[in-house]
């Protein structure tokens, strides 16, 4: 069973050597922990947290099979159904069938693009962070559709929906994750 955080790293690092994608599982690592204590799940933080960890797991090597391929390597990993569900669900309409209906899944759908468009709307910015970042200038770069092109704005807005939330408060709820973490992200892929 897979039940800590090293347990679910080492998982991660069986599939995953770019630290480019170790950076992004790592920051939606810590903006799933964030969520959940900001959204009353502070018991479940754990479990958020490693549901964003490895949401990701076969995107490296598999990106042509991604969520189609994680079920397999989550299970082979002693991964819960209940993560298998989460992660998978995070593709939903794009490599995934499964609908997300818990509201962590809801937040997972919903950050892990914005989540992208953030570090690099982040990484242009003269302090590489986003410390000082304001929703008003990411809406200008969610806007200029060339900007992080890869980040899909459809997702995104689809993903505060879900939520019943207006893009603004998405945005804004995300940036404030990011900040919490970023100190610890930017550690642990230093220390890679």
């Amino acid at each position: 069973m897979l039940n800590t955080r090293d347990e679910a790293l080492a998982l991660l690092r069986q599939y995953n050597k770019e630290p480019f994608h170790l950076l992004h599982a790592f920051t939606v690592e810590g903006v799933m922990a964030w969520y959940a204590k900001e959204l009353g799940y502070g018991d479940q933080a754990d479990f958020w947290s490693m549901v964003g960890l490895l949401h990701d797991i076969d995107f490296e090597q598999w990106p042509d099979q991604h969520c189609q391929k994680a079920p397999e390597l989550l299970r082979a990993g002693g991964a819960s159904e209940e993560l298998i569900h989460a992660v998978v669900s995070h593709g939903y309409g794009i490599c995934s069938d499964v609908e997300p209906t818990h509201e962590m899944e809801k937040v997972l759908f919903a950050a892990d693009e914005l989540t992208g468009l953030i570090w690099a709307a982040a990484k242009m910015r003269p302090s590489k962070s986003v410390q000082d970042m304001e929703v008003s200038s990411l809406k200008k770069k969610f806007k200029d559709k060339k900007f992080a092109a890869g980040c899909s704005r459809d997702v995104i807005r689809q993903g505060a929906e879900r939520l019943g939330w207006d893009l603004e408060t998405l945005m804004e709820r995300t940036i404030l994750a990011m900040r919490s973490c970023e100190e610890s992200v930017n550690q642990r892929v230093a220390a890679l």
